[in-house]
């Protein structure tokens, strides 16, 4: 006989006895397959797959920037547009102000508030990195340092010009005509 507490940490150990993984073992053996490691097809297979994932993801990394510029100008352009058509509907004038630099103090909160009653502006855009140059309609061109505005006047003119926006080898014009207040805007190629 066997003392008790032998044969109750027998019972406990159930896992550690020997004949359990031979009985386990034996039994499982018709269902399982042998699982050593990758067959030559399933490597190939992850293989292709991460390369097709390069291929979308790296183009779209380094596109990055010029997708960003393209959407900074298609903003400028829709902001422009929804002054000449707020300038027209409510037969006052109405200001767009072009700013390359970022305002992110509170004082310029109130300040924005302040200019944007003073001058009707309907619209802010902000182009931090963006080289923006203004052309006005006497031919006089600046490089926008801090800000600038373009205004529409209800009668459908404006304060016309043409806005130049560079960033890296991308050049991009918004022309707004001070008679009609038409907005174009077409791409450089360099």
């Amino acid at each position: 006989m066997e003392p008790t507490a032998l044969v109750v940490a027998k019972m406990m150990t159930r896992i550690s006895d020997f004949r359990f993984f031979s009985v386990l073992s034996q039994t499982a053996k018709p269902f399982c397959k042998r699982l050593d490691g990758f067959t030559l097809l399933e490597v190939l297979l992850v293989l292709t797959i991460v390369a097709m994932a390069s291929i979308f993801v790296v183009p779209n990394i380094t596109g990055l920037e010029a997708r960003s510029f393209s959407s900074q100008v298609r903003q400028a352009n829709s902001l422009l547009n929804y002054a000449r058509r707020t300038a027209v509907v409510s037969g006052q004038a109405s200001t767009v102000s072009f700013s390359v630099i970022p305002t992110d103090d509170a004082n310029s909160d109130q300040d924005e508030e302040f200019q944007r009653q003073r001058n009707n502006i309907v619209a802010r855009w902000h182009g931090p990195g963006i080289a923006l140059r203004f052309r006005d309609s006497t031919d006089r061109e600046i490089e926008v340092e801090e800000s600038t505005e373009v205004t529409f006047y209800p009668e459908g003119g404006s304060t016309g010009g043409v806005l130049s926006f560079a960033q890296s080898d991308q050049l991009e014009i918004i022309d707004i005509d001070p008679f009609s207040g038409r907005i174009s805007s077409q791409r450089q190629e360099d």
